[in-house]
C-alpha cells in the first residue's frame, strides 16, 4: 500500500501567529506531498514496498538517496505536525518532566539545550528529542532530512519531538532569523503528544 499524506488535526491558520497559515499550507501540502509523492516511487516494485516507513529506515542503505531523502522528509514531516498544536506551550508533565530533569538537571536547561542544536544545525536539518530502551532522553542534530532511526545518524533512539530548521519552514514569516523561528515552536509544541510517544518508545 502507497505511503499518503497525512491530514493536518488543525487548520493552515490555527498555529499564528507563531507559524503563519500560508508557511503552513505550503510546507505541508507542497513539501511534504512531494516527498510522499517521490517515496512512493521510489519503493514501488522493490522489496521495500509494502512496508511500515519505521522499518524502512530502521534498515536503510543510507546510499539510496530516494529512500533516505523522501522517506526521511515523509516521516519527520509527520512526526512534526502531530507535535505541534493551537493549544501548544507550557511544560511537559509526568514521567517525560521527569526524565527531562534526570537527563538535563530541569527544563530550562533542556530548552536551551534543544534551542542550540536547533540554532546551530549549518544549513538544512532538524533538531531532536529521543528516548532510548529504559527511558533516557537525549538531543540530537540531524542534516537534511536524515533522522535517528537511519543507521550511523550520531543519533540514536527514537525521535518524540522534532524541529525543522530548513528554511522553507519558517523564510516567509521570519526571513534569515532562524532564533525567532525556534523562540516561536515552543508556543506550540503538544507536550500531551510528546509524553504519549515517550511512553510508548521508552
Amino acid at each position: 500500500m502507497a505511503f499518503e499524506l497525512p491530514k493536518l488535526k488543525y487548520a493552515f491558520d490555527a498555529l499564528t501567529p507563531h507559524i503563519d497559515a500560508k508557511t503552513m499550507e505550503i510546507h505541508h501540502d507542497k513539501h511534504h506531498g512531494g516527498y510522499t509523492k517521490k517515496l512512493n516511487a521510489a519503493i514501488e516494485g522493490t522489496d521495500l514496498e509494502g512496508k511500515s516507513i519505521e522499518n524502512i529506515l530502521g534498515n536503510l542503505d543510507m546510499q539510496n538517496k530516494a529512500v533516505r531523502n523522501n522517506g526521511g522528509g515523509f516521516y519527520n514531516h509527520s512526526l512534526f505536525w502531530e507535535v505541534m498544536s493551537p493549544n501548544g506551550g507550557g511544560k511537559p508533565e509526568g514521567d517525560l518532566a521527569t526524565a527531562i530533569d534526570k537527563a538535563f538537571g530541569s527544563f530550562e536547561d533542556f530548552k536551551s539545550k534543544f534551542t542550540e542544536a536547533a540554532g546551530t544545525r549549518f544549513g538544512s536539518g532538524w533538531a531532536w528529542l529521543c528516548v532510548q530502551e529504559g527511558g533516557k532522553v537525549e538531543i540530537c542534530s540531524t542534516p537534511n532530512q536524515d533522522n535517528p532511526l537511519m543507521p550511523d545518524t550520531g543519533c540514536g533512539g527514537t525521535p518524540i519531538l522534532g524541529l525543522d530548521v530548513w528554511e522553507h519552514a519558517y523564510y516567509l514569516n521570519y526571513q534569515n532569523e532562524r532564533p525567532k523561528y525556534i523562540e516561536a515552536f515552543w508556543e506550540v509544541v503538544n507536550w500531551q503528544e510528546v509524553s504519549k510517544r515517550f511512553a510508548n518508545n521508552k
